[in-house]
């Protein structure tokens, strides 16, 4: 088992003191109160955006407080390439959550939520920050859980025209659909780059929405004989282009 991972605002060298970082807040609390972390046992601090450190606990201070010494340093791991963005589509109850959790722990780089024609799920107003909100908190969760030190961005909610604008600057596009004549698994795929895959809602992508983003690039492909949900199906998709595109070798 590696060692658990704590996320901080910031994490640079001159966050450092005399080589040692100082944990606190509601991580802080988690690490003392719920982990019950002491001193001698190896943490892992990140601020989600790449830069990380190995470090090991000097002393634990009250409920919420973690003396932490870094004896290498803050690393900084590279963005991994090619990029891939997962165009979600708003799936019903809580299975959006599901699905930002599972392509975080496979290993996506971005999720685009998406209002298309067909989704029952409609994010307005109040309501539509506070979803945005639950998606975010789940990425940066399944990010620590899965030993992550570069999360996922979660953008703002997307329009099919704002979608297709997007595909339109992809290195390689592709619309997850049925009617797709040729399987993911056999794309040709960029080394470098931007890799965009586009998920519908349960109620399939429209007959429009699949003239607009194929005008804009992105021709429908299928992953296999059976029709996956929209919650499973950016998963799937993802570990093949992982697979192969030489991330998970």
């Amino acid at each position: 088992m590696t060692a658990p991972v704590f996320v901080v605002d910031s994490l640079r060298p001159q966050d450092l003191t005399a080589g040692a970082y100082v944990l606190d807040g509601p991580e802080g609390r988690h690490a003392v109160s719920v982990k019950r972390l002491r001193a001698g046992e190896g943490v892992v601090l990140t601020d989600g955006r790449g830069h990380w450190a190995e470090g090991v606990v000097q002393a634990a201070e009250g409920k919420d407080r973690l003396v932490v010494t870094v004896p290498g340093g803050v690393r900084e791991e590279p963005a991994e390439q090619p990029r891939i963005t997962v165009v979600q589509a708003l799936p019903k109850g809580d299975r959006g959550e599901l699905a930002v959790e599972t392509m975080t722990e496979v290993g996506v780089d971005a999720i685009v939520p998406w209002a298309a024609s067909r989704c029952i799920t409609q994010w307005k107003g109040e309501r539509g920050l506070k979803a945005l909100g639950k998606w975010r908190a789940t990425a940066r969760e399944a990010g620590k859980q899965s030993r992550r030190v570069r999360f996922p961005d979660v953008a703002d909610a997307a329009t099919s025209k704002q979608v297709a604008s997007l595909l339109a600057d992809a290195d390689f596009a592709a619309v997850l659909h049925e009617s797709g004549d040729a399987p993911l698994s056999g794309a040709e795929l960029p080394a470098a780059g931007d890799i965009m895959l586009v998920v519908g809602p349960e109620g399939g992508v429209s007959p429009e929405e699949l003239a607009l983003f194929a005008e804009a690039g992105a021709r429908p492909y299928r992953l296999g004989r059976s029709v996956l949900r929209t919650s499973t199906a950016g998963t799937a998709a993802t570990a093949v282009l992982l697979s192969r595109t030489g991330r998970w070798s």
